[in-house]
């Protein structure tokens, strides 16, 4: 049975002592990045103020860089929702991903440290983790911090701002992949990944990333299919 669990209380990436509109903005992009919003589910602020306990001030402003980030957009008549993607929106991503994906990998295995390898060991032995026990937060959470780690090492900051952002784009429909499949199914090509960083293979390196994009993406392209 596959386990729920509430990942933007526990992942803001956000200071306690942050601002409040910081705070906000980044319990809602981890509600968003990691599924908890479903595709095509509608935004408010009077609902959000009421859910995240916060002031309509912040609340606004989070909406406003959400809907810049592309996270969130308008659908007319001043609604805002979550993105639902169509068939076009995943061949663009897919070929982004991997165009920019692909050069954050190969930088990163470049500037590769034992110490950081380690560190990625670690969050993909609890990806696995969350795989065993179906929990599904859990798993969303640690493939994001596997690949945001591994492409922080780039040093490449526009690229990786891109990257995230799409990774907001697709985080819901992905959320929507776990409960159709179960996160048994779903695509784990770190271990290949981690073989290649220790040899320091970047072509190795570059096609475990490049596999492991193509077959998530093919499992949100195979549900919006069987949607429609």
């Amino acid at each position: 049975m596959v386990k729920v669990e509430n990942a933007a209380k526990r992942s803001t990436g956000a200071s306690p002592s942050a601002p409040a509109h910081e705070q906000v903005y980044r319990q809602l992009r981890a509600q968003i990045l990691f599924g908890e919003m479903a595709p095509g589910q509608a935004v408010t602020i009077q609902g959000l103020t009421a859910e995240l306990n916060a002031g309509m001030t912040p609340v606004r402003e989070a909406i406003r860089r959400l809907i810049s980030d592309g996270a969130l957009v308008f659908q007319g008549n001043r609604r805002v929702s979550v993105p639902q993607l169509s068939k076009s929106d995943v061949e663009q991503i897919v070929y982004v991903r991997k165009s920019i994906e692909y050069q954050l990998c190969e930088r990163a295995v470049n500037r590769i440290t034992d110490a950081l390898i380690d560190t990625l060991d670690l969050i993909d032995q609890e990806l696995d983790a969350a795989i065993s026990s179906g929990n599904v937060g859990r798993y969303l959470e640690r493939n994001y911090q596997f690949h945001a780690t591994l492409y922080a090492q780039a040093d490449a900051p526009i690229l990786a701002e891109i990257t995230d952002r799409l990774w907001l784009r697709f985080g819901p429909s992905l959320r929507v992949v776990c409960g159709r499949f179960g996160t048994e199914s779903l695509p784990d090509r770190h271990k290949d990944l981690l073989t290649a960083l220790r040899a320091r293979n970047v072509a190795a390196a570059t096609a475990a990333v490049l596999l492991d994009i193509e077959q998530g993406m093919d499992q949100i392209s195979a549900v919006l299919a069987a949607q429609n």
